[in-house]
């Protein structure tokens, strides 16, 4: 960053971190959470991230403190960019890489022409259904819960868009991407629908959120060095527990 930030967490301030890749959302803004409560010495203050990644993800998180937490949805209903990997010829149950591949595929028909046909038809509005394993609620439970349990669950398709698809490398069985699109997309779910389309099968091998909004990745802290940066900056601004 060219010019430190000076940050009054308790009035409140939008803080953008470069999520690692094996933490959750959530360990990241607890961590935070933490980390301001020791430096300022007060027993809480609100933090909040405004768009869940996985945990096998990395990039973008913004997340909000103090009175700023109100911004939070107003932030979770921005457009969204990613880049990231398919790997074709195969599925899992998560749709991504931290379940097991439970079936395989002929990718030998999958051609440059058949990736670009394909690509132009997932533009635009379309309804989606999201990961079994997913924090999706039916009934009152996470569908993740359900699938760990084996149990079924009627899984309703919501209304996104897909506002830019680009196939930025196609080598025999990966795939990678960079797509825009409207709240409420997964991307391990247009891998899966990816696959099927090109009559094959395909999972979420890596995804790195780059952009919300107007946000970008470039302007993020990698999450340490925001930790360590908390700790003993003098451009905190100290205040007294309420």
């Amino acid at each position: 960053m060219d010019t430190l930030p000076e940050y009054d967490f308790k009035s409140g301030t939008v803080l953008l971190v470069d999520k690692p890749i094996g933490w959750t959302s959530f360990d990241a803004v607890n961590k935070l959470r933490y980390t301001i409560k020791h430096r300022l010495g007060i027993k809480k203050i609100k933090v909040g991230h405004a768009g869940t990644l996985d945990p096998l993800a990395t990039g973008l998180l913004v997340i909000c403190t103090g009175k700023f937490t109100k911004k939070l949805n107003e932030f979770q209903g921005l457009p969204k960019t990613y880049t990231g990997t398919m790997k074709l010829g195969a599925t899992t149950p998560s749709f991504d890489a931290e379940s097991k591949v439970n079936e395989t595929f002929p990718t030998n028909h999958i051609t440059q022409e058949v990736v670009e046909q394909m690509r132009q038809k997932f533009i635009g509005e379309q309804e989606q259904y999201p990961p079994i394993f997913s924090a999706v609620k039916v009934d009152g439970v996470p569908l993740y819960k359900k699938a760990r349990k084996g149990q079924d669950a009627e899984i309703k398709p919501r209304n996104i868009i897909i506002y830019d698809f680009h196939i930025t490398r196609f080598e025999e069985d990966e795939i990678d991407f960079e797509v825009s699109c409207s709240k409420g997309t997964y991307i391990r779910s247009l891998a899966n629908d990816f696959g099927k389309a090109l009559g094959s099968g395909a999972y979420l091998s890596a995804l790195r959120r780059t952009r919300i909004n107007d946000f970008t990745i470039d302007e993020a802290w990698e999450l340490q060095e925001l930790v360590t940066y908390i700790q003993t900056s003098d451009k905190v601004i100290m205040s007294e527990d309420e």
